[in-house]
């Protein structure tokens, strides 16, 4: 596998299985992955997927799923800054949907307006106070792109589990 270091979104989020829960923030090039577990709430980068096609980017995921004991898979819906779906949103419905029958696990949508963009400055921050260079913004290096896919898929697992029942986790 290829992995290297992208329904409706509103405010009533069921809370997630017990396991893993893995946040993707859907891209046409290639998907940024993060990982939480329940009980730690606290989302982790995994890397980003890059995109193949169809069949075999389910067929990934749905391994990379297995692999981690993955509960949830939270989707990013990219909603435009006023709340309205676009085409990216529309994909991303189409594909979560996709995704859900093919790994028949429980398949979330998260707003992620905004995501990206606190990826970038999260990435450029930490590499101005290490005194190194910051990352270019978006249409930038293809290295630093692929990192921020996976920092924004980590918020908007942040997200995700901040709206989620917090207390005892279901059976």
């Amino acid at each position: 596998m290829a992995l290297r270091t992208g329904a409706r979104a509103d405010s009533r989020v069921a809370p997630p299985a017990r396991g893993t829960i893995l946040a993707i923030d859907y891209g046409r090039k290639r998907f940024g992955l993060a990982l939480a577990s329940f009980q730690a709430r606290l989302a982790n980068p995994l890397g980003i997927l890059p995109r193949k096609n169809r069949r075999e980017d389910l067929r990934r995921l749905r391994d990379l799923a297995r692999k981690h004991a993955v509960k949830t898979i939270v989707v990013g819906l990219p909603l435009r800054t006023d709340g309205a779906r676009g085409d990216m949103a529309v994909e991303a419905e189409r594909f979560a949907a996709r995704l859900r029958k093919h790994t028949a696990l429980s398949v979330e949508m998260q707003d992620e307006r905004l995501t990206s963009f606190a990826a970038q400055q999260l990435v450029a921050r930490n590499n101005a106070s290490r005194g190194g260079p910051q990352l270019p913004r978006m249409g930038g290096s293809r290295r630093a792109g692929q990192f921020v896919d996976a920092i924004a898929a980590a918020l908007i697992l942040r997200d995700y589990l901040e709206r989620a029942p917090s207390g005892k986790e279901p059976e």
